[in-house]
């Protein structure tokens, strides 16, 4: 019997998660199976990956051949080099950042509230600075371009009478 160790679907239309399985190479992607390893999410971030490393290493020992999908998987997991003997065994396998408490959230979205309000504190109190500046320039003191004329002949003009 040719054993392969291959993707079944599971999951809805568009949101489909796979679980990693152990099957007889003669029956259906969905069809009955000798063993289940592992688990495969590829829709999160980042992909949720979860292979039972002894049991793959057995399957793979006893010549159990991966599809090309489950084989990429098992390099990622390091599984792949363990049982070859080739590489890092490490892997390359990403894992999702710890969820942070409600507390946490409430607490960092207080913080970035107040830091913005002092920001736009600031802010104002620096365009009611550029205002008091302009304001403090005498208003007869500018002369306002005759009609027709435009402000860079109204400059030229006032340099050239200097």
């Amino acid at each position: 019997m040719a054993v392969k160790i291959r993707l079944k679907r599971m999951g809805k239309v568009r949101a489909p998660h796979y679980r990693i399985v152990v099957a007889d190479s003669r029956k259906k992607r969905d069809g009955a199976v000798i063993e289940q390893i592992g688990q495969y999410h590829p829709t999160e971030e980042p992909s949720f990956i979860e292979v039972d490393s002894e049991r793959a290493q057995y399957w793979l020992g006893v010549g159990a051949q991966p599809s090309p999908q489950v084989a990429a998987i098992l390099k990622v997991t390091g599984d792949w080099a363990k049982h070859s003997g080739e590489g890092d065994a490490a892997g390359t396998l990403k894992t999702r950042a710890d969820k942070q408490s409600a507390e946490d959230l409430v607490a960092e979205a207080s913080k970035a509230a107040s830091t913005s309000r002092e920001g736009a504190k600031a802010k104002k109190a620096k365009a009611e600075e550029a205002s008091a500046a302009d304001a403090e320039v005498e208003p007869g003191s500018e002369e306002v371009p005759a009609a027709g004329e435009s402000t860079e002949d109204a400059e030229a003009a006032t340099t050239d009478e200097a």
